[in-house]
């Protein structure tokens, strides 16, 4: 069954979609394929083993996790509740984004917090959570795969998701989870590569769209489907 999920992607004409997409080998905008650089002296097949998880969804930060349509929802009725929900929500300047691990992942993360970020994700969540069909039972027996607290869980429960609200911490994932002789040089490799290009050091990561991704079905890769803008209400 088909799945969607609201994140966010760069402009895909920016650097840093450009980056992103070529270190996991996929352009999500296109649906194709990318050369991926050299990373830590890898080996092309390595490294495409290293970033297949990352590959199936496409370079993007979560705002809300992949679901399925309720029942009687439409791709279109979810298209007109983002842009009705964005009408009404001012963009975000994030702090400059840095590589970091983060358990076994490496990813890129804000340096710092931003209130406003977790306020946007968390209007994300609530205000589209009418299209989300509940839960399956398989995809929640998966997530209890991991350790979750009792917040977690309830979230888990309320959202389909465990990672929401108090729980949110943005992230542009940009490996699968990698062994622990892996995770050091990979991270300081993405960071040489980042500084090298430029990307992160011009301006500001600006949230300024709502992006919709589409899986067709488990076995392929998420795609850009659609792209909201959000509409500052204030009119700045």
């Amino acid at each position: 069954m088909t799945r969607y999920a609201i994140y966010f992607a760069p402009e895909p004409q920016s650097g840093l979609w450009t980056l992103g997409s070529s270190v996991i080998g996929y352009d999500a905008a296109t649906g194709c394929d990318v050369p991926s650089p050299e990373v830590a002296g890898m080996s092309g097949a390595h490294w495409a083993a290293l970033t297949e998880e990352p590959r199936r969804y496409g370079f993007h930060g979560t705002l809300k996790a992949p679901f399925h349509l309720a029942e009687g929802r439409t791709e279109a009725d979810l298209l007109a509740d983002m842009a009705r929900l964005a009408e009404g929500m001012a963009p975000v300047v994030m702090p400059r984004l840095k590589v970091a691990g983060i358990g076994r992942f490496v990813a890129l993360i804000p340096s710092g917090p931003c209130a406003s970020l977790s306020d946007l994700a968390a209007e994300v969540v609530r205000g589209l959570e009418a299209n989300r069909a509940p839960l399956g039972e398989a995809d929640r027996a998966r997530r209890l795969k991991s350790p979750l607290s009792e917040r977690q869980m309830r979230y888990l429960d309320l959202y389909g998701y465990p990672y929401v609200l108090e729980e949110f911490r943005f992230h542009m994932t940009l490996t699968g989870p990698l062994d622990e002789m892996d995770r050091e040089p990979v991270k300081d490799a993405l960071a040489r590569l980042f500084d090298e290009t430029g990307v992160l050091e011009g301006a500001p990561v600006r949230i300024d769209a709502l992006t919709l991704f589409r899986q067709d079905r488990r076995d392929v890769r998420f795609r850009i489907v659609g792209r909201v803008p959000l509409r500052d209400p204030r009119g700045a």
